[in-house]
């Protein structure tokens, strides 16, 4: 495929949609889907088919929209642009919306939600632009959305290194966690001396509650497989892998049908848009390891080898798959790159704040009205994201704290509700930024037991290799059990802090490092909760135990 030919096609599905009196978008993410989404969808295909209408109605199964704790969720997309949202829809809801809203009558007011609200307008969609828009499944809608145009422009217009120094100037940084410069990275790998060079798309979340990179790959594969192109001819590499956790069978499909047609298309494979660049994707499927979320450990999986994590350096921009320079960022970095290139690295640098450019992803959950996917620009405050976006708390009762970055983060507490929500100032709180994970806990929450639940969760995914996290993380769950079961003293409150500091300073990958950082947080914001735990000294030695 060449330029004009992606332009004609694009402008050829574009038309085909304008055909259509009306859009009937329906979310198809795992959200919506585990909530009875495809039975709505039939429900509304049987009775447009039976009132004659699907000539004039197009269905479309969409990705996810955000506001999953409403799924599942309809929209339907008049041809003068007006857009009428329907949530919790049930199968008995969809008829009503076809034999009336569909039929060419007036909007239902049941099920209605108000498109205006907070939980749209405050968030500012560049990855998930297309989520909820387009089927995932057909690589022509994504085209007609503009798809795979930076890709084409990329190759024809830019040097890999313009393309490197483009991705720099925007000031995107990895989001995965650990927030490292991507162009920098990416230069690395490109200046690396070698014959073979490879990609990796990092889609193997672990962390509780976060379903970000899930539902870019279910609701946008397309813009994944073409961030990962255009970086592979940025750094030479002809090679690509996207590792995908193994309970996202759903991604796993799409991205499948997706790496095909790309393939059908010419936009994957030999001579891409006409040039000497040629690039492949494979897809290798997690077995359930958390650790191996850490890139040696994910190298080691995808060759075949034990999910260990190795020491660095060498570090896989020098010596990665099979010892050849590697490129890995996540998923949801990858889906970057596209907009970035189109619009420019000025527009995407003009996002966010200082230091941490762009927009990033959150999965809302826990004690927050409005449970779901959001969007935001980077540097808006947590307060904004609970009260504004999120509905505040339910059932009338306070916020206690938020905690982000997953198993690795920490717990924020109400006192900082106005902290921007960016790396430097997450991090400074004792918390991080992680992959984006953000749960929300009211007033009744035992931050002891939340901090227990993440070391059980941390001391069952420890690979096992290093003693410090193999052992440390066991024995800190110990500890915890003894505060929370009124058995520990202050001797064991002092223990347990000594302990993550050890672990964190000691550990031999991020899984260690990080495991310690609920406990710390906790400690540091909510001691007098452990202190209210621990076993009161006897009379005898009250003296002594003071001392």
């Amino acid at each position: 495929m060449n330029r004009p030919e992606l332009q004609a096609l694009a402008e050829g599905e574009l038309a085909k949609q304008k055909e259509f009196r009306c859009r009937v978008l329906c979310c198809a993410s795992t959200a919506c889907l585990s909530s009875g989404g495809q039975e709505v969808r039939k429900a509304l295909q049987d009775e447009l088919k039976a009132a004659g209408l699907l000539k004039e109605v197009q269905l479309v199964a969409t990705g996810c929209k955000g506001l999953c704790s409403r799924g599942p969720v309809v929209e339907v997309e008049s041809a003068g642009g007006e857009r009428v949202l329907y949530a919790n829809v049930t199968p008995e809801a969809a008829q009503q919306i076809a034999r009336g809203h569909l039929a060419g009558g007036q909007p239902l007011a049941d099920y209605q939600m108000d498109a205006n609200s907070p939980f749209f307008t405050k968030q500012l969609r560049v990855v998930l632009s297309n989520t909820g828009l387009i089927d995932p499944e057909r690589i022509e809608d994504y085209i007609a959305h503009g798809g795979y145009a930076a890709l084409a422009h990329a190759l024809r217009e830019l040097t890999p290194e313009e393309v490197c120094s483009l991705i720099r100037k925007s000031g995107l940084r990895g989001r995965g966690g650990a927030g490292y410069a991507t162009g920098l990275k990416w230069d690395l790998v490109r200046k690396a001396p070698g014959d073979k060079k490879y990609v990796i798309a990092n889609g193997d979340e672990g962390d509780p509650g976060a379903y970000m990179d899930r539902t870019l790959m279910e609701s946008d594969p397309h813009r994944v497989l073409e961030g990962m192109a255009i970086a592979a001819y940025a750094v030479g590499a002809e090679q690509g892998y996207l590792y995908v956790r193994g309970e996202y069978p759903l991604a796993v499909k799409r991205l499948e049908k997706a790496i095909k047609a790309a393939e059908r298309q010419g936009l994957l494979g030999s001579k891409i848009f006409d040039s000497g660049f040629n690039f492949r994707v494979d897809i290798r499927i997690g077995a359930g390891a958390f650790v191996c979320g850490e890139e040696t450990a994910l190298m080691n999986s995808i060759m075949g080898r034990c999910g260990e994590p190795r020491p660095r350096p060498p570090y896989p921009a020098q010596s990665g798959l099979w010892h050849s320079p590697t490129l890995i960022n996540n998923v949801e970095t990858f889906g970057n790159i596209a907009p970035i290139v189109a619009n420019g690295p000025e527009w995407y640098a003009a996002l966010g704040t200082e230091k941490s450019k762009g927009t990033k992803i959150f999965a809302l959950t826990g004690n927050v009205n409005n449970t779901g996917l959001i969007e935001v620009p980077m540097g808006m405050t947590l307060r904004e994201i609970v009260f504004d976006i999120g509905g505040g708390i339910p059932n009338g009762r306070e916020f206690k704290a938020a905690q982000t970055g997953g198993p690795s983060g920490g717990c924020i507490p109400a006192e900082h509700l106005d902290t921007p929500v960016d790396y430097e100032s997450l991090t400074a709180l004792g918390s991080m930024m992680g992959s984006g994970g953000l749960i929300v806990m009211d007033d009744e929450t035992s931050m002891v037991q939340i901090a227990q639940f993440y070391m059980e969760f941390c001391m069952d995914e420890s690979c096992g290799k290093c003693v410090p996290c193999r052992v440390g993380t066991a024995q800190m769950h110990h500890l915890l059990g003894r505060v929370l079961a009124g058995e520990a003293t202050a001797q064991d409150l002092q223990d347990l802090e000594a302990l993550c500091k050890m672990v964190k300073a000691l550990s031999l990958c991020g899984l260690g490092q990080s495991a310690p950082n609920p406990i710390l947080s906790t400690l540091k914001y909510f001691r007098p909760e452990y202190e209210a735990r621990l076993r009161a000294p006897a009379a005898a030695g009250a003296g002594q135990e003071a001392a």
